[in-house]
């Protein structure tokens, strides 16, 4: 074994370990770094990964080396590190040559060893296409007895090591460390050469630009001046990034194919394929790459599921926060985007595309058009509470309220402890819900209406034009991989069902495995459990939210009465328990805000969904259904179910013994709406942006830093002082997906869409709120987070729906609460029906109803009544007969006809807006007609540009041809010409000639 030639005689055999002797090979014209140990690949692997890669797909980089050596993996000597100084790029290997792409990372732990088996600081471990080579004098994993860690460690990795074998079956090129500690943490860099770019591209069919360049054409005369002086007026909000600087001309892109090499202008190999497209090739490697010994065929997804590696992410593009002036996409991002100093600025969506892929650019493209449509909203807003502000003095109804001279005398609040009491006392309360509570609440829910059509448009409209820019029209569905838990689960199925037969094929074949996958799938029957699951949990915990909200609402009624017991608070009993029981509620939605988000996702683990999209769109669903009614049910209670079923003086409705139900303030339940709205909705975005959004994670980050400190102590102190860039991204926090990001937007949608009729001032709070947050997610996304996989979509998926649905239910909602919860209604129907003078004078007196005192229950009558004068009637909030009418204290005329009034109104207003709605909808077009004229115009240049290539492709090909040709026809006329089929031999050699150029 001591020779190459030795190893041919060796067969392969998938994740076998193989001996291997320390040899250090040249690789290329080039020696082997200072302190690494190099192995030349055996042939007939070689020989196969070549079979599977063209020869005209180019060498791998660093290339100059033969066929056979193309792919070199290097392991460090730990006694003999490479100085930081001769490292040229802490994104490479140690060649400073291959880009690192993707980094695994795992910790192991190792078993005791036998003295005199040498240090293992100096046992050279080396892996070249999935072999495994050991020092000689190492001891077998047979010589110790293994304990049950030592066994499961064993066994993880005899699976890294034949995942990794695998890998490089694929073409990839892997570089670790050795494993010299007794346990710490190893990683493994995954560097992609050309051939495997190229190869796993054209079966991505990922969208590369060409040569061809073009102009984009420019609207009509007005429009092109209108954009002219639109561009210089925002010029300083634009971040100077370099996507900004040539937006005019655009590359013509088509899916790379090896075939097609002479479309695309390819400079330079290792820079063709961006850092993001790099990384997404090899994820989609390592997602389907298998792995016998673990029983799956999941790749990467499983063996990290099963713990075998910790993490799998790829690179940061270097520091942010660097000293000197060599910039990267990463250090441009936080300049320009990731600092609160550039709030007032666009943001680079195009860079951001660029970095982190288009998944995550179309959510800060969603951002940033939802932050910029809450301007015109909140200014709206502003204007409606001025209105108010400026007419309050002239409110007739306020003014009859805060008169002390018409005397309303109201009946009790309470049993026994409660006096009566003067309507005008309750006169700052009236005059702060005409705030609210005024004409032009109507128009501006009217409005909010319309923007949220408008704003769903104009999504899909720059989702196009987006689209266009980033060559995502007609971008086809990738093949989805199944997840290890589906796996698994299928698994289980099969061994419980089938013979060992079956079981030893699924074991051995992974290809026969995914033949058998249509066959061996988990029926409505396997999943009948989870979906009973389900549907007992999600209905227990919306009980259980309902639940809490009723324990709220029995708080606030026992505090009320007793508060009213003491005369020192008796006068402060409605701020107090309003305020107390809005705080109690934002904590509890607070903390079930996080319960719910973990029992979602518990629950679709339940379902076993068979792809990671139907798990993210079940997963998206189930949280959005439970936070939904977290966050609304307190409100929706106070808006539609509060002072509605209290009953009326001589007839109360008890909760328990003693305690009445709680009725509306004297100006109505819309205030309080208010009140509750928005210390929910400020309570909800200062505490989960500045606490969970910004406190937790730093306080993740120090924990890990303080870790890695004392790991960094144990390994010595050269590996602190210069940190390698998968150091660094691995103490940063994983990333886990847009879902919380989308959610907190979507709740703050419903907070501004749902209930704007009780809170105009609801898109100011949120425009305020997203300034901040935009900075805040990029700030994360830039410097806390590992960097992303890139993943291509063509939109937002499902949260679209979400967003429609939520726009179209806010019709109704906000047409009942004008009709049911406001006093528009009741006003409008006084003014036009029952008015002397067709004006509000009377209003209140007309909405106050007559009790006879002499007919209160036995002990419910007020104790040591403090008031002024002897009460024989009192008044109470309602539209119902007087004592001595016919059928008292039944409800009156004037009840049914505001009733249906209010009825008629919700019908009117809902069809309004859904018409206007529909209108708005077809009077924007979904795609823009700039965008429909280039794409079309795009498909064209193309053809020509295809054809002109084809035709100089055939050109060369056929010179050589006529050249042959000639060259026959002058060798005939000559004594010692070839005779006839030799001449005719010739072009078809040249024809053949031509189909290899194609075949590059």
């Amino acid at each position: 074994m001591a020779t190459t030639p030795g190893l041919h005689d060796i067969p392969l055999l998938p994740g076998s370990p193989r001996r291997l002797s320390p040899r250090t090979v040249v690789r290329g014209a080039q020696g082997p770094k200072h302190g690494q140990q190099c192995l030349q690949v055996p042939s007939p692997p070689a020989q196969r990964l070549q079979s599977s890669v063209p020869q005209g797909s180019g060498q791998a980089s660093g290339g100059g080396s033969p066929p056979n050596s193309s792919v070199i993996n290097n392991y460090l000597e730990a006694s003999e590190p490479v100085s930081s100084e001769a490292r040229v790029s802490r994104m490479h290997f140690h060649d400073n040559q291959r880009k690192v792409d993707y980094v695994l990372a795992y910790h192991y732990r190792k078993r005791g060893a036998h003295p005199g088996h040498g240090s293992p600081g100096h046992s050279l471990a080396i892996v070249s296409n999935g072999e495994t080579g050991k020092d000689p004098q190492a001891g077998a994993p047979g010589d110790i007895e293994l304990g049950p860690l030592d066994a499961l460690e064993e066994e993880r990795k005899e699976q890294r090591e034949e995942f990794e074998h695998n890998l490089m079956e694929a073409g990839l090129e892997l570089e670790k460390d050795l494993e010299s500690k007794s346990q710490g943490s190893v990683f493994v860099r995954i560097h992609a050469p050309w051939q495997v770019l190229a190869r796993e591209a054209e079966f991505l069919k990922i969208k590369v630009p060409t040569k061809k360049m073009y102009e984009i054409k420019s609207q009509g005369s007005i429009a092109k001046t209108f954009n002219k002086i639109l561009h210089k007026l925002s010029a300083p909000l634009k971040p100077r990034v370099p996507e900004h600087s040539n937006s005019r001309m655009k590359n013509l892109s088509y899916p790379f194919s090896r075939e097609k090499m002479y479309l695309y202008n390819i400079q330079d190999k290792d820079t063709f394929f961006d850092n993001a497209t790099r990384s997404r090739i090899v994820h989609e490697i390592l997602k389907r790459t298998t792995c016998s010994r673990a029983n799956n065929t999941m790749g990467i997804n499983s063996l990290i599921a099963n713990n075998v590696y910790e993490a799998a992410y790829p690179l940061h593009d270097g520091e942010y926060d660097s000293p000197g002036d060599d910039m990267n996409d990463r250090k441009l991002l936080y300049q320009e985007w990731a600092r609160y100093g550039v709030f007032y600025k666009f943001q680079p969506i195009d860079l951001i595309r660029k970095y982190f892929g288009e998944k995550i650019g179309l959510y800060f493209a969603w951002l940033g058009l939802y932050t910029s449509f809450l301007i015109p909203s909140s200014v709206i807003g502003i204007i409606v509470f001025l209105y108010g502000c400026a007419t309050i003095e002239e409110d007739i109804p306020s003014k009859e309220m805060c008169d002390q001279q018409n005397a309303f005398t109201m009946c009790p609040l309470c049993d026994k402890s409660c006096d009566y009491w003067n309507l005008s006392s309750a006169c700052g309360t009236a005059r702060a819900s005409h705030l609210f509570d005024n004409p032009a609440t109507v128009f501006f829910s009217i409005f909010m209406a319309l923007w949220a059509t408008m704003f769903l448009e104009n999504w899909k409209r720059l989702q196009m034009r987006l689209g266009y820019f980033w060559d995502l029209t007609g971008i086809e569905e990738e093949e989805e991989h199944s997840r290890p838990e589906y796996e698994t689960k299928v698994r289980e199925k099969m061994l419980k069902e089938s013979n060992k037969s079956v079981v030893q094929k699924l074991g051995t074949s992974g290809t026969e495995a995914e033949d058998e996958d249509d066959e061996d799938k988990l029926t409505w029957k396997d999943r009948f459990p989870g979906y009973l699951m389900n549907f007992a949990s999600i209905l227990f915990m919306i009980a259980l939210t309902f639940s809490i909200v009723f324990g709220v609402i029995v708080y606030r009624i026992t505090t009320a009465a007793a508060l009213s017991l003491n005369k020192a608070t008796r006068s402060n009993v409605r701020v107090t328990v309003t305020a107390t029981a809005v705080i109690i509620n934002l904590v509890v939605i607070l903390i079930l805000d996080e319960i719910y988000g973990a029992v979602a996702k518990w629950l679709t683990k339940i379902e076993v969904p068979k792809t990671e999209q139907t798990f993210e769109e079940r997963l998206i669903l189930k949280a959005f259904l439970l936070k939904f009614v977290n966050a609304y049910s307190p409100i929706f209670y106070v808006a539609f179910f509060k002072g509605r079923f209290v009953g009326r003086p001589g007839s109360y409705v008890y909760v328990f013994d003693g305690y009445r139900m709680e009725e509306c303030a004297p100006g109505g339940c819309l205030m309080e709406l208010c009140i509750q709205l928005s210390i929910i909705m400020l309570g909800k975005q200062l505490i989960q942006n500045n606490i969970f959004e910004i406190g937790v994670p730093k306080l993740k980050k120090l924990f890990r830093k303080l870790k890695d400190e004392t790991e960094s102590e144990e390994a010595g102190s050269a590996h602190s002082k210069h940190p390698e860039q998968w150091d660094l991204d691995y103490s940063l926090e994983p990333y886990t997906g847009l879902t919380p990001e989308y959610m907190e937007m979507i709740i703050q949608f419903g907070f501004v869409t749902l209930f704007v009729a009780s809170f105009p001032l609801a898109p100011v709070f949120a425009l305020l709120n997203n300034v901040i947050e935009v900075r805040l997610d990029a700030k994360k996304f830039v410097t806390e987070l590992r960097r992303p996989d890139a993943v291509r979509t063509k939109d937002i998926g499902i949260w679209f729906d979400i967003l429609s649905g939520i726009g179209k239910f806010s019709v109704i909602i906000n047409a009942f609460v004008i009709a049911v919860t406001s006093d528009f209604i009741p006003r409008l129907v006084y003014q036009y029906s029952y008015s002397h003078n067709g004006t509000l004078h009377g209003f209140v007196n007309h909405t106050l109803s007559f009790f006879n005192v002499s007919q209160l229950k036995e002990g419910t009558q007020p104790e040591n009544s403090q008031f002024e004068q002897e009460v024989q009637f009192c008044r109470f909030k309602d539209y119902r007969e007087p004592p001595w009418a016919p059928n008292p204290y039944e409800f009156s005329k004037q009840y049914w006809a505001v009733l249906s009034a209010r009825l008629a109104f919700v019908i009117i207003f809902q069809n309004l807006v859904m018409f206007l709605s529909v209108l708005v909808d077809w009077m924007i077009p979904d795609i823009p007609t700039d965008i429909s004229d280039q794409i079309k115009r795009e498909k064209s240049l193309f053809v020509d540009f295809f054809l002109k290539e084809e035709h100089e492709k055939l050109r060369l090909t056929e010179e050589p041809a006529r050249r042959s040709q000639s060259t026959g026809r002058h060798s005939r006329r000559s004594p010692a010409a070839s005779p006839a089929p030799s001449g005719r031999s010739q072009p078809g050699s040249s024809v053949s000639s031509g189909s290899q150029h194609t075949s590059v």
